[in-house]
């Protein structure tokens, strides 16, 4: 095994030029100096509603409906997304309010697209979605639901475009393959990340469930 070279330079951004600017995202040219020392420029997409460095553009929820005499389940989303062109499945997710933290934004969004009132029990870090495309950062947030609450049994959503899916905690990554199986739709990778850690939770590592193509 060859050793990593060592370098002399500590990587660094020169300079960040907008080429594109909309409502939402803007499009920079990074220009930016590599550890060997060489300057090189990079394409960057950022969004133009961050409040904050020291806070995420956003947050996915991942909020487990409770209920008495039924399986744990997992709430997500299903949408249309024009960029992908098609509908992907999702944990609930949003931006972060001016003045808003992550766990209040995550009870916010959660009301808004599934209609569900929670409970927050843990939050992560800061953490980046797609680091060779964006600076776009995110905070998980884990939330319960409790479904016997009568607010719950009959949650109204406010997004009229958004539809909720249920599925089990025991079971995710099988029916998320089941989803796939059945519907032309794509899977947000946090998704397919946290199914595929449920299943090495759940099975032995001879049991786990493999998508056959």
């Amino acid at each position: 095994m060859s050793c990593p070279k060592k370098t002399s330079t500590e990587p660094h951004v020169v300079q960040e030029t907008v080429i594109a600017k909309g409502k939402w995202v803007k499009l920079e040219q990074t220009t930016y100096v590599d550890p060997t020392g060489q300057t090189r420029t990079w394409e960057t997409v950022k969004r133009t509603t961050r409040q904050s460095d020291s806070i995420a553009d956003g947050v996915g929820i991942i909020a487990i409906l409770k209920r008495t005499l039924h399986k744990d389940c997992v709430v997500m989303v299903k949408q249309f997304r024009p960029p992908l062109g098609g509908y992907s499945l999702e944990f609930p997710a949003g931006l972060i309010d001016d003045n808003e933290s992550a766990e209040t934004a995550a009870l916010r969004e959660l009301k808004e697209e599934t209609g569900y009132k929670g409970e927050v029990v843990g939050v992560t870090p800061v953490t980046c979605l797609d680091p060779g495309l964006s600076n776009c950062t995110t905070q998980i947030v884990m939330v319960n639901i409790n479904g016997d609450d009568l607010e719950n049994i009959h949650p109204t959503q406010q997004l009229e475009f958004v539809e909720v899916v249920l599925i089990p905690l025991d079971e995710f990554q099988k029916k998320i393959d089941e989803v796939l199986k059945k519907e032309n739709i794509v899977v947000d990778a946090k998704v397919y990340i946290y199914a595929m850690g449920m299943s090495q939770a759940f099975f032995k590592p001879n049991e786990l469930p493999v998508l056959k193509q």
